[in-house]
């Protein structure tokens, strides 16, 4: 091989080297945990010179590309993340599935809580109107927080109040947005955190709390690659768990 010839097929090489260490990692999952997400993949980037692209929202929106070419996948519970090993098609690890950051349900008010709403049993009350999702990670929430203390008559007394059930937290955002008669939001606490302009948070109760996760799985095409592995690594860190507790989720 000539001199010239060398070098031609040595530049080949450093460029296909160069484009491929600039891929970026993909990362799908729900809107929920993406504030986290998204400052953790900028953390990364910034100390790893590792580019993360984080594409976050309803799983329509994105499950079709997901399929093609993500590295992982994060979900808002563990009841997501089974649900997504199934939509993904068998190409989720499922052994790699990793419990990361908890957050508790909370009760959103309207700025200033000018109905006075303390806890959970205000919620009860009548003539309270309250939205809730039902989807996306928050399948029978209301319904596990209202029946903790295994009591049918608040039960009954939560479902009475219920004005409006939103199929995920996106849209249960634009209904609060919209219909101003709605007192009170049951929806995690995160939600609150990254939109404090929009409502106001009453804690709920020990007694009534309920707590889901959001955890992270490998993908076989990031399985292949040791830097979503390095991500993974990342938001388990010191680091990694410090931008999530910014962001109200908990250990």
């Amino acid at each position: 091989m000539t001199a010239a010839r060398c070098s031609l097929v040595a530049a080949v090489a450093l460029t296909a080297g160069i484009a491929c260490a600039q891929q970026p990692l993909l990362v799908y999952g729900p809107g929920g945990p993406a504030p986290a997400m998204k400052e953790a993949a900028a953390a990364f980037e910034h100390a790893n010179g590792i580019k993360v692209t984080v594409t976050a929202g309803p799983t329509p929106s994105w499950i079709d590309h997901a399929k093609q070419d993500a590295d992982i996948i994060y979900s808002g519970s563990e009841t997501m993340m089974t649900d997504f090993t199934v939509a993904m098609g068998g190409k989720i690890q499922e052994a790699s599935i990793t419990p990361l950051y908890m957050r508790p349900l909370a009760i959103l008010v309207r700025p200033g809580n000018p109905k006075h709403l303390r806890g959970v049993a205000d919620l009860m009350q009548p003539g309270v109107r309250l939205l809730v999702v039902n989807g996306a990670g928050q399948n029978g929430v209301w319904e596990d927080m209202a029946g903790r203390k295994g009591s049918m008559e608040s039960v009954r007394k939560v479902r009475a109040n219920i004005a409006s059930y939103a199929p995920n937290s996106a849209s249960a955002r634009d209904t609060w947005t919209a219909r101003t008669d709605i007192d009170a939001w049951l929806i995690w606490n995160i939600w609150q955190v990254s939109n404090p302009r929009l409502a106001d948070v009453v804690p709920i109760e020990p007694d009534y709390a309920i707590y889901r996760d959001t955890g992270v799985a490998l993908t076989e095409h990031g399985a292949a690659n040791p830097q979503a592995k390095q991500f993974i690594a990342f938001l388990q860190s010191t680091q990694g768990s410090a931008i999530f507790a910014k962001w109200g989720w908990q250990k």
